[in-house]
């Protein structure tokens, strides 16, 4: 399988179809099936004591498998999270961007199942794992 959307492609699109997030987001490398992304941390981010919230934490690696998705089947806006499970297993750094190492597991013709490690700039542990299944829908 090969990439059908570039990492231009793939923002420009998430900008004309998610106006909401805007500037939120960063594609750093784009593979088959793997993508890394960086949640590029402002305040609305932050929960009290200057970390990442936890629904950025989600934002990001939702985002990732979104994105990686779109990179393998072209620009279909009407994929959707079907199930997501995270695990935050430590405290990001303060105020710093965080990064997202996704690779896709499965790609079928109806559902997508990818995985996430979410780092903290300059933590080497990641500070969260995800697992996300889309939905895609028919063509």
């Amino acid at each position: 399988m090969s990439l059908k959307m570039s990492a231009d492609e793939l923002m420009e699109f998430l900008e004309r179809e998610f106006p909401q997030v805007m500037g939120e987001f960063a594609i750093e490398e784009l593979g088959e099936m793997r993508i890394r992304t960086r949640l590029l941390v402002g305040e609305r981010h932050l929960r009290p004591g200057g970390t990442v919230s936890g629904p950025s934490i989600f934002s990001l690696a939702d985002v990732s498998v979104y994105l990686a998705v779109l990179a393998m089947i072209g620009p279909q806006g009407l994929a959707v999270t079907t199930n997501c499970s995270i695990d935050f297993m430590r405290k990001p750094a303060a105020r710093t961007d965080l990064i997202a190492e996704c690779r896709l597991l499965k790609l079928g013709r109806v559902l997508a199942v990818g995985e996430v490690l979410v780092f903290s700039e300059g933590m080497k542990q990641p500070v969260a794992r995800a697992s996300l299944t889309y939905s895609i829908p028919p063509a």
